[in-house]
């Protein structure tokens, strides 16, 4: 993210506000599987080596940067969705699957469509952080904020009024209208990216800043 930014010109920093923690998970029997279904490259680095017994099964992932860490871990990507995880679904839904999702304890619930079975093995934590110093310090002068994920937005607008920012002095833009309606009210200025790809977070936020 950001190379990328930088590479957009944008003047750009980032800090961890979470740290991943693998969980211990039991794998279904591999045979009673079709495919899976990958919503975050996190997903596929904290598995650990359970993962290995689906390595001849393809991957539905949920975008780009994903399927990209599934090819890298081995694996071979049969489709790349756009517009999140239930869209995707939406897709596949032309034969009966049984899909085993691989995610973290904050994930988003999905509905499957009919003929679709999908096991959802949980393989990851993310424990919040204080923001720190230095990130509080750019921020009293006033910034934008991207944002990722709706606990990323729960967790800086709790840790902004932790630490008396102003929530005035500060722009956020989110990669989806729901990340957006969870950051809560009085920032500077809220917006969702079109589409929740990396490319149109910071397409919005080069227009914010100009």
């Amino acid at each position: 993210t950001l190379a990328a930014g930088r590479a957009l010109g944008l003047e750009i920093a980032g800090w961890p506000l979470f740290e991943y923690r693998a969980r211990v998970w039991q794998a279904p029997d591999p045979g009673e599987i079709d495919a899976l279904l990958i919503g975050s490259a996190g997903a596929l680095r904290l598995a650990g080596p359970a993962l290995a017994a689906f390595r001849d099964k393809p991957v539905h992932a949920v975008g780009e940067a994903t399927a990209e860490a599934a090819r890298e871990a081995g694996f071979t990507v049969e489709t790349i969705g756009e517009g999140g995880l239930q869209k995707l679904l939406g897709r596949l839904a032309t034969r009966p699957l049984r899909l085993l999702r691989i995610a973290g304890a904050e994930h988003v619930p999905l509905v499957p469509p009919d003929g679709i079975v999908l096991d959802t093995c949980i393989v990851y934590d993310l424990a919040a952080r204080p923001l720190p110093e230095g990130m509080a310090a750019a921020l009293r002068g006033g910034a934008l904020v991207l944002l990722h994920s709706a606990a990323a937005a729960r967790h800086f607008a709790a840790e902004t009024d932790r630490l008396g920012l102003a929530r005035g002095r500060i722009a956020l833009a989110a990669l989806g209208p729901r990340i957006a309606v969870a950051a809560g009210e009085g920032w500077a200025q809220v917006r969702a990216a079109d589409t929740p790809r990396e490319a149109a977070l910071l397409a919005l936020a080069r227009d914010m800043c100009h």
